[in-house]
């Protein structure tokens, strides 16, 4: 039998569209079938084959009734053909009975494609793929840090949107925006933070990381290394407080004390980063008492809090950077030296390293150029007995050096540890000591404890090897500078005078 149709189908634009519809389903099979078989996914392909493609077969389809719409409206108006009302279904008719069979098979399998087909998209648009590689230049910073976090196995999308429609929907309409200001290059550099419609820190991470968990007490070592020439070694060993020093205790202490459900902490700050915070309230959900910490500075009555956003404390106030961390050039350059990713045996190497990683760069490429330049010159002009015979030595370093800067600072967007505060700790930045200082104080006089062993013992200190100090357990040492500052470090923040640079 003759496979007859409707003569309104025969026109370029329907014609047209037929091409476009199979000539996109063929690209897609193909390309669905090539990411099947690579090992990684690529972010272009899959934006081509679940995104561009489907969206050119959708106006290919449309161009076909369109088509025949506008091929009926010139038969109408005298055309060639003799005139015609509109379409009339006949099943008794083959031409009828054809188009119709096609129609309905085309449909089902069009709606069969485009399930599995809306599913892969929402699938690939939610990837840590398409999130951090798509947009490579803007989004470079946060993907390698991502990369290279304790949650680099979470994907983008678990923490940025989370479970729900509404907030899938608003992150959607978010991203609206986004694509725009890349696509005409008007996005900040750096992005700024904290982002101001990111869903509410407990929705997402008490899925993971609810406060009744019980943490305990966490020994963190860590090895510091001097800006000498013999780089001499530092090794710190914290027994940190993340919970109590029992599970029965549940968080009546410990540095989690501050997610307590029967507790709440509202706070104003005086900047956008939220580093300096102006005024406190403690309340006690359960008794009602209220603390109220005011800045010395603040004019206003004592009775009302100063003008800015009230904000209630939550995970993202001292864990603001969980993965998207930018570490400072002495934190990542004692990191590759403890690691062997750079010899610790080249003299002057932690100080150099810190300098070349330091210095400010137009891009990735001037930085890598300029760190191996910096490096190089530096062994030729001081150590040139060195440089000859232990060549591979300072490449190492080199190399350590050029890896630590990539992953940690990024020119293009001028992102670094600058331009990103930590909040956890308060070496660098003032992190704890934003509540934990002097200047809030409440009405009666009363200020918010800086009394280190409420977070943290000392469990061992010193040089490796040269009269380590190491505590009792359950017992914390007396601080020790590894350089002598006397009484300074009990009444000076850290980040005074460590920048993340030197010392």
């Amino acid at each position: 039998m003759k496979l007859t149709l409707p003569p309104s189908v025969k026109n370029w634009l329907s014609l047209a569209g037929v091409i476009i519809v199979l000539t996109s389903l063929f690209m897609i099979v193909f390309l669905f079938i090539v990411s099947s078989l690579l090992s990684e996914q690529a972010a272009y392909l899959g934006l081509v084959t679940y995104i561009l493609l489907p969206a050119v077969m959708i106006l290919g389809l449309l161009f076909i009734p369109i088509g025949m719409f506008l091929e009926l409206r010139r038969v109408r108006r005298g055309g060639v053909h003799s005139p015609v009302g509109w379409p009339k279904i006949d099943l008794e008719k083959p031409r009828h009975r054809n188009a119709f069979f096609i129609f309905v098979a085309g449909t089902g399998f069009f709606v069969l494609f485009s399930a599995v087909g809306s599913y892969e998209a929402f699938r690939y648009t939610e990837s840590t793929n398409f999130c951090g590689m798509l947009c490579h230049t803007v989004m470079e910073p946060e993907y390698t840090a991502h990369s290279h976090s304790s949650h680099a196995q979470v994907a983008c999308a678990a923490c940025h949107v989370g479970p729900g429609a509404d907030w899938y929907v608003r992150s959607k309409l978010s991203g609206l925006y986004q694509a725009y200001a890349t696509v005409a290059d008007i996005y900040p550099r750096p992005i700024p933070t904290p982002i101001k419609n990111l869903r509410p820190a407990r929705a997402v991470c008490e899925q993971c990381h609810w406060p009744q968990k019980f943490y305990g007490h966490k020994l963190q070592v860590s090895t510091h290394y001097l800006s000498d020439r013999d780089n001499t070694p530092w090794r710190i060993g914290l027994n940190l407080k993340v919970g109590p020093s029992q599970a029965a205790l549940g968080l009546s202490e410990g540095i989690h004390w501050h997610s307590n459900p029967r507790t709440r902490i509202d706070y104003i700050a005086t900047d956008p980063g939220r580093q300096q915070l102006s005024w406190v309230r403690y309340t006690n959900l359960d008794s009602g008492k209220v603390q109220v910490f005011r800045d010395k500075s603040l004019t206003v009555a004592v009775g009302s809090p100063p003008r800015g956003e009230l904000r209630t404390m939550d995970c993202i106030d001292c864990h603001n950077r969980p993965s998207h961390l930018y570490r400072a050039p002495a934190q990542f350059i004692s990191t590759a030296m403890t690691a062997g990713r750079i010899p610790v045996e080249l003299p002057e190497i932690k100080k150099l390293a810190v300098q070349v990683s330091s210095r400010p760069y137009p891009s990735a490429v001037a930085a890598r150029e300029g760190i191996r330049a910096g490096i190089t010159q530096f062994y030729r002009l001081n150590y040139p007995d060195l440089l000859a015979h232990k060549q591979e030595l300072v490449e190492k370093a080199v190399t350590g050096v050029q890896d630590g800067f990539a992953q940690n600072i990024f020119p293009e967007m001028k992102v670094s540890w600058q331009a990103y505060p930590d909040n956890i700790g308060h070496l660098y930045f003032k992190g704890c000591f934003r509540c934990h200082n002097d200047n809030l104080v409440s009405e009666k006089g009363a200020t918010i404890s800086q009394d280190c062993v409420l977070c943290h013992d000392i469990a061992i200190q010193g040089t490796p090897g040269k009269g380590m100090e190491v505590a009792r357990t359950g017992e914390s040492l007396v601080f020790r500078h590894p350089e002598d500052v006397g009484d300074a470090w009990q009444d000076t923040p850290c980040s005074d005078c460590h920048s993340g640079v030197s010392p």
